[in-house]
């Protein structure tokens, strides 16, 4: 009599962090892509805002300011971007995720909660990086900008804001009931930045006390960054005081998140 062995079943494969965030954001990246009015808000509605900046910098005394038209509007156009293709986006894919129970079903398994959030953010993120350079590129050929002078400071603009609103998208989401409403929660932080951090209206042309107050804004330290790099006349101070507003409001995000971020649809 022949001897039985046993029968040997597949070990499954190993995941690790990245794995499943990169599987995350294939599948969320599909979504995306299937959501026409995303695709929008993403891809469309920053490259036309630019424009009316650069109109509306025709009626401002920039040279005061020391800008001219290629520092307002490019910084002003990484703004935009990071507002409509990243933080608008991606409240809507948190709510809409998390009323589907998809976020629900995802914490079943081995995937950590701060996994499936950057996984899911991951498509945004990239999107709006993606986006951000080709409006650099697109603004410094058609205003004849030179290169930038300080490009670290550009760099460290561009990435804090990218994981600032990430970060701010997912505490909108927090309070934020059905994906209807996720139309509009995001709104008053848009306007709120869009008009007082400097990307219509330079905050050298402001009153000193409105000028202090729209430095303490989220998007602000982003598009100081942003400018400074290209002008290259941010001081040490400015330099220092920027990166701590930005890093300020990453910090109290993520702790709104840890606190509040509902993973289950709100009743």
């Amino acid at each position: 009599m022949s001897a039985t062995h046993p029968t040997s079943r597949p070990v499954p494969a190993a995941t690790t962090a990245l794995s499943r965030m990169a599987a995350l954001a294939r599948a969320e990246l599909t979504l995306l892509g299937r959501t026409r009015g995303a695709l929008v808000a993403a891809l469309f509605v920053p490259l036309v805002l630019p424009v009316s900046t650069s109109q509306a910098s025709q009626e401002m005394d920039l040279a005061e300011a020391g800008l001219d038209t290629g520092t307002l509007v490019l910084p002003a156009a990484v703004g935009f971007s990071l507002l409509f293709a990243v933080y608008s986006v991606l409240v809507g894919t948190f709510v809409v995720r998390r009323e589907e129970l998809v976020l629900k079903r995802l914490r079943t398994g081995e995937v950590r909660d701060v996994e499936i959030l950057a996984g899911s953010a991951l498509p945004a993120v990239l999107t709006g990086l993606a986006q951000c350079l080709l409006l650099a590129a697109g603004c410094a050929l058609l205003l004849d900008m030179s290169a930038p002078s300080a490009p670290h400071l550009a760099v460290l603009g561009l990435l804090s804001g990218l994981v600032m609103c990430a970060a701010l998208a997912a505490v909108t989401a927090s309070f934020t009931r059905t994906g209807e409403s996720a139309q509009v929660t995001p709104m008053p932080l848009m306007l709120v930045s869009m008009l007082g951090s400097g990307m219509f209206f330079p905050l050298e042309l402001l009153p000193d006390r409105v000028a202090s107050v729209c430095a303490l804004l989220p998007l602000t330290p982003v598009v100081t960054l942003v400018r400074g790099g290209w002008t290259g006349d941010l001081s040490a101070n400015e330099t220092l005081g920027a990166v701590a507003t930005a890093v300020a409001w990453i910090v109290v995000s993520v702790f709104a998140v840890r606190r509040w971020f509902r993973w289950e649809p709100r009743r």
